[in-house]
């Protein structure tokens, strides 16, 4: 059985923390101290990171890292919890980064603070956001930020097979990197075709399933109903993959179980062309 890999977000920021806590706050003096473990129970995931940060200038703070499979419409209220708790318990000043790896819908726009006002009483908390789609692909390599090396096929300019293998390369040379290589496989799945995904690296999809990436697919929409929200999802990857989806591709889609379509997520990553993915939802 394959080893299950550690590619959360507290193990990617591990490799590499001064570099990361000052690329997402845009201070080169400031350097990390200490990753936090999260006590927040009814909030803390894999994807959420504590890291406590100095400045000469600032003394103390606390990065608060919440990398984000898709960005969904409840994220300010989350950051602004998350960030409040995080400094009633450390007492610490908190600079709170939203980081989304994948765009969400068209419809869906990205804010950068939380604004309620009720009752003639306002509580706003800003945040930083950093969208991957919109981060040159080239800072990986020069800065380095190898906390950000899974990601390059997103990234922009990260798309060319070429860009994608020089970051393989960098992941092969260092022992520490090498268990990230199925992420990596992962993201580039959604702008490669299968098989150059699977001849410049190796394709374990054993270990890509135990991914906090991989399980966000599936864990995004519950609220929604979980059968409705992987059946968006599925779509989503299709069309992320292989562009529109026709109407009665979705309709199918609608009358499938939970284990079906969970079966058919790992298809539509496999998969070569939508033609393909067809001839196996027709045949299931």
């Amino acid at each position: 059985m394959a080893k299950a890999a550690d590619t959360g977000g507290k193990r990617l920021i591990s490799l590499a923390p001064d570099a990361w806590v000052q690329w997402v706050t845009q201070r080169p003096e400031v350097v990390a101290k200490e990753i936090l473990g999260s006590e927040f129970q009814w909030i803390s995931r894999e994807t959420d990171v504590l890291v406590k940060a100095y400045s000469a200038t600032h003394g103390d703070f606390l990065v608060l890292n919440e990398l984000q499979l898709r960005y969904t419409a409840h994220m300010p209220l989350r950051m602004r919890a998350y960030a409040v708790l995080a400094q009633e318990r450390y007492r610490l000043p908190t600079y709170p980064v939203l980081i989304n790896i994948l765009p969400p819908p068209s419809t869906l726009t990205v804010v950068s603070s939380y604004e309620q006002e009720f009752l003639g009483l306002r509580a706003v908390q800003d945040y930083r956001v950093i969208n991957l789609w919109e981060v040159d692909a080239e800072i990986v390599f020069q800065q380095p930020l190898p906390s950000l090396l899974p990601f390059v096929p997103i990234l922009r300019g990260g798309s060319e097979a070429s860009v994608v293998q020089r970051a393989l390369q960098v992941l092969r040379t260092d022992p520490q990197l090498n268990q990230l290589e199925s992420l990596l496989a992962f993201f580039a799945s959604f702008v490669l075709e299968t098989p150059l995904v699977q001849q410049i690296m190796r394709w374990d999809m054993a270990v890509l399933r135990e991914s906090p990436w991989y399980q966000e697919i599936f864990t995004q929409g519950e609220e929604r109903g979980l059968q409705q929200g992987v059946r968006r999802q599925l779509i989503r990857v299709l069309q992320r993959r292989f562009g529109e989806i026709p109407q009665e591709v979705k309709a199918r889609l609608e009358g499938e179980s939970v284990e079906q379509l969970e079966s058919l997520m790992d298809n539509a990553i496999a998969v070569s062309s939508l033609e393909e993915f067809l001839t196996i939802l027709y045949t299931c």
